[in-house]
C-alpha cells in the first residue's frame, strides 16, 4: 500500500510540474498485492518506468525490491538519465552525470 501511495505522489508531481504545453504520450500501470509497475512518457522528453516486487511476504524480513529509471531534458538541453535499484541495501542510483564514490 505504501508503494501505491508513493507511485501516485510521484506521478502527481510529474503531472503538476509547470512546463507549458506538455502532453502525456504514454501512461501504463499495473498494481497488484505483491508487485507493481508503471511507465510514462511526455512530449517534452520526460519518461520514467519502475517495477517492484514484495520479497519475503509475511515475514519479519518483508521488503520491497524496486528497479527503475527516469530521464528528462535539463535547462542546458542535455538529456539526463538515472537508473536505480532500491532494496534492503538502500537506494542505488547510477547515471553518467552522477558522481561515483571512490572504491575502498
Amino acid at each position: 500500500m505504501k508503494f501505491l501511495i508513493v507511485f501516485v505522489a510521484l506521478f502527481a508531481v510529474a503531472l503538476a510540474a509547470p512546463s507549458g504545453d506538455v502532453t502525456i504520450l504514454r501512461s501504463e500501470s499495473d498494481v497488484g498485492p505483491e508487485n507493481f509497475s508503471y511507465a510514462f512518457e511526455t512530449s517534452d522528453g520526460t519518461a520514467a518506468q519502475e517495477s517492484g516486487v514484495l520479497k519475503n511476504a509475511g515475514s519479519e524480513q518483508e521488503a520491497i525490491a524496486v528497479q527503475g529509471s527516469y530521464k528528462f531534458i535539463g535547462d542546458d538541453g542535455v538529456t539526463y538519465e538515472v537508473t536505480y535499484i532500491a532494496d534492503e541495501n538502500g537506494f542505488q542510483p547510477s547515471g553518467a552525470h552522477l558522481p561515483v564514490a571512490p572504491e575502498a
